[in-house]
């Protein structure tokens, strides 16, 4: 590494496999449970900027709740990006805060500790070689673990019901995890309105929409 350029090891990508997919998934589980020192706290040590993709990361060890550290660190900061830009109409700024709303009240607190997630976990980072899942790229902080496994189901990922099956065969997941998984997609769906336009207004919108109906 120096002044303007990062080298990097080549992964030579492979197929995916379901079993693969499954190791994936239980390896997963093992990041998240190595937790954080607070819900938005970057990967110990580290005291540089973050971002995800070429937005801005927030980074910094909070000890409120999940709910209200999510909403205000993770969701309306690119929301409110959104909207400056005109990606998101007034309208739709309005449902998604209605949907805050009902996360920053606690409504999906569930008491887990701050698990240490990838953050910008979409298919495009996790590259397949001849020995399993490499994640890249990663947004590391202190969230919740659900979050990672929201944004795979989002973009898409190979052998996706693997990954998961494996990520359950470690105990780690709480009841209605699947219902949940909207509350965790207001952030990558906020932060791709405000980085690539108006297309995403109607998934974000959706989200908050599913968001309310739980």
């Amino acid at each position: 590494m120096g002044s303007g350029w990062i080298e990097l090891e080549r992964i030579p990508e492979a197929r995916a496999d379901a079993a693969a997919a499954r190791n994936f998934g239980a390896a997963l589980a093992c990041t998240h449970d190595a937790g954080a020192r607070g819900f938005g706290a970057p990967p110990d040590d580290w005291d540089g900027p973050c971002f995800i993709g070429r937005q801005p990361l927030p980074v910094s060890r909070s000890d409120i709740s999940w709910g209200a550290w999510y909403v205000s660190d993770r969701v309306l900061p690119y929301l409110e990006r959104a909207v400056d830009r005109g990606h998101v109409t007034a309208a739709d700024d309005t449902l998604v805060r209605r949907a805050c709303a009902r996360i920053t009240a606690g409504n999906f607190d569930d008491g887990e500790p701050p698990a240490r997630i990838h953050g910008d976990l979409w298919n495009g980072n996790v590259l397949w070689s001849a020995d399993g899942a490499v994640l890249i790229d990663p947004a590391a902080h202190g969230g919740h673990r659900e979050t990672d496994l929201a944004m795979l189901a989002l973009f898409g990922c190979p052998h996706l019901d693997q990954v998961l099956s494996g990520y359950e065969s470690t105990g780690a997941l709480k009841e209605g995890w699947q219902k949940r998984i909207p509350v965790h997609q207001l952030h990558p769906l906020a932060v791709h309105a405000a980085s690539h336009g108006r297309s995403y207004a109607a998934p974000l919108t959706d989200a908050a929409r599913a968001v309310l109906a739980l």
